[in-house]
């Protein structure tokens, strides 16, 4: 498929990603579904809220070890018809997860989802890099990540709101739904019965394997750069995310779903970002988007690190989430051109990369609390990742393939 304009997109491109945006959407709010659930989850088939656990971390495993298979996948039978059978496919697991009997079945059907989940934002990621030219391509990175960002704040308010009132397996089933709907939508688009050409490296070879096209890509210093920068960026962002609402329940005595909340507003700060994001690009460019998000991000978290009241919280949370997409979004325009031959492989190893930071950084940062407060905590995060800003455009120097590769 040829690229749009420099300028422009055609209208049966735009009409894809949009429908692109409701996939994204349903993908994080999957994602987050089950958070709220593990009270509900753990008194239905009588285990531990740990046991219960496991419907998530089986879920987040699975997601990033399946990069591996559709990375390849994408880049040889077309990125959108993959992650077009995969949202019909994410339907089967909600599903199954509505109908489950035992927790086992039920983590079953997590792995099941998680699996087609994996699909969906890496390759339509890669799908927006292929098809928009680069001179556009942030803003309309931007435009599906408003889906994506809506769906982190959905599947915690959604999820708890469905299993307060019609129990959690109508939020499942009413998950499904959507996914089923919209992957129905995403298969009778004409883009994904295009048939496609294998990629090919650039001497001409077909590229099927992750690990091979993974090799190739680490041949190129720049690539190397930016994913070191996507790793500490998922590291210092989610680590700090992580403990954000146990911090807030011990700083200020606030109850736990109140400070779950109140964290739910950096997704709210990721939208507005999505919303003003044409108009910031333009304005800021890619260095200042990185550098001004960064440091408030920075800042947001310094504030919510040691503030004396928590309604100073609300603000900073939307402030963090605002920052952490102005430098996200532009992270994600540089991993499209890393090695635009094999795109599908660098936005797989993109997302393999930050779910393997924020592993990193849960870790790290509740290791951190068992010497020093978590007020400090969250300030190391916040200036580490201000730092990363700071330094990432001089760092990761020119982008040599944008002229001819965009």
């Amino acid at each position: 498929m040829s690229k749009t304009s420099s300028s422009v997109i055609d209208p049966s491109t735009r009409q894809a990603i949009l429908q692109l945006s409701f996939a994204t959407f349903a993908s994080m709010t999957i994602q987050r579904l089950c958070d709220p659930m593990l009270p509900e989850l753990s008194q239905t088939f009588e285990v531990s809220r740990s046991q219960a656990a496991q419907v998530i971390s089986y879920f987040a495993v699975t997601y990033g070890l399946m990069q591996i298979f559709f990375g390849p996948l994408g880049d040889k039978y077309g990125k959108y018809k993959v992650l077009s059978w995969a949202t019909v496919g994410c339907s089967v697991g909600c599903f199954g997860s509505a109908f489950a009997y035992d927790l086992p079945f039920l983590i079953f059907c997590r792995i099941l989802t998680a699996t087609c989940t994996a699909a969906i934002i890496p390759l339509g990621l890669a799908w927006v890099g292929d098809t928009v030219d680069y001179t556009i391509r942030q803003a309309t990175l931007a435009q599906v990540g408003l889906g994506s960002t809506m769906g982190i704040v959905a599947g915690q308010l959604f999820g708890g709101l469905i299993t307060d009132t019609l129990g959690w397996r109508w939020a499942f089933g009413l998950v499904g739904i959507l996914f089923f709907g919209v992957g129905c939508i995403l298969l009778r688009n004409p883009i994904a019965k295009l048939q496609v050409e294998p990629s090919t490296g650039p001497q001409g070879e077909q590229r099927l394997s992750f690990f091979a096209n993974t090799a190739y890509i680490f041949t190129k210093q720049r690539p190397r750069r930016i994913l070191a920068c996507i790793c500490l960026e998922g590291t210092f962002a989610f680590g700090a995310l992580a403990i954000s609402a146990t911090h807030l329940h011990d700083h200020h005595a606030l109850a736990v779903s109140w400070a779950g909340a109140i964290v739910s507003l950096f997704g709210v700060g990721g939208v507005s970002y999505m919303a003003l994001a044409p108009r910031l690009i333009a304005r800021l460019g890619e260095s200042g988007l990185v550098r001004t998000g960064a440091l408030t991000f920075g800042l947001s978290y310094a504030l919510i690190g040691f503030s004396t009241h928590w309604i100073f919280d609300l603000v900073a949370f939307v402030g963090a989430g605002f920052g952490f997409f102005m430098f996200h979004n532009t992270m994600q325009v540089h991993a499209t051109q890393m090695a635009p031959e094999v795109r599908g492989t660098c936005m797989a190893l993109f997302a393999a990369i930050l779910f393997a930071g924020q592993s990193v950084g849960v870790i790290l940062c509740a290791a951190l609390t068992g010497y020093i407060s978590s007020s400090w905590v969250l300030l190391l995060m916040g200036l580490c990742l201000a730092v990363l800003g700071w330094i990432f455009p001089d760092w990761i120097g020119p982008d040599n393939t944008t002229p001819s590769g965009a």
